[in-house]
């Protein structure tokens, strides 16, 4: 029954990650409709209000499925360098997918937030453009997926 309940909770992880996904490159395609002049570096556009709701859509789901991950994962922390060496190796692959789901997912929150609000003016806006935020954040969401499944998998493990 736990078989069944693990596989149905990496399912869940992997589907809110991919729609986080998706809802993040959706966003990066609303935010390139918009009207916009670009002058080398610099561009002059108008803000997308749907970019700005898929990418904030985006970022809940991200952060939604990171809580899921970890409170249900447990913690497997280690403490000292010494104690990691003398972990097995499940408990070792489950810290370093922790610290990489924690780092996935703030750099991803980041983009999905940058993004997000440089389209949350209510008039057009003059500056450096804006480098495909949005994108890059939808592609973390899948790298947080694979992350978050790995560390699923990896802390029930080595709890057995």
């Amino acid at each position: 029954m736990a078989r069944v309940g693990g596989i149905f909770l990496c399912l869940l992880i992997v589907i809110i990650d991919i729609a986080a996904g998706i809802l993040g490159f959706e966003a990066e395609t609303a935010q390139n409709k918009v009207k916009h002049l670009k002058v080398w570096i610099f561009e002059c556009r108008e803000p997308s209000h749907e970019a700005f709701m898929l990418g904030l859509g985006a970022a809940v789901l991200l952060g939604v499925s990171h809580v899921i991950a970890n409170l249900l994962g447990g913690c497997n922390c280690v403490c000292s360098q010494q104690e990691f060496e003398k972990a097995s190796s499940n408990k070792q692959l489950s810290t370093a997918c922790l610290i990489l789901t924690w780092v996935v997912a703030a750099a991803g929150l980041s983009m999905l937030v940058i993004g997000s609000m440089s389209n949350n003016r209510a008039d057009g806006s003059c500056g450096f453009s804006h480098h495909h935020f949005l994108s890059i954040g939808g592609i973390s969401c899948f790298v947080h997926g694979l992350f978050s499944v790995i560390y699923y998998i990896s802390a029930t493990a080595s709890v057995d």
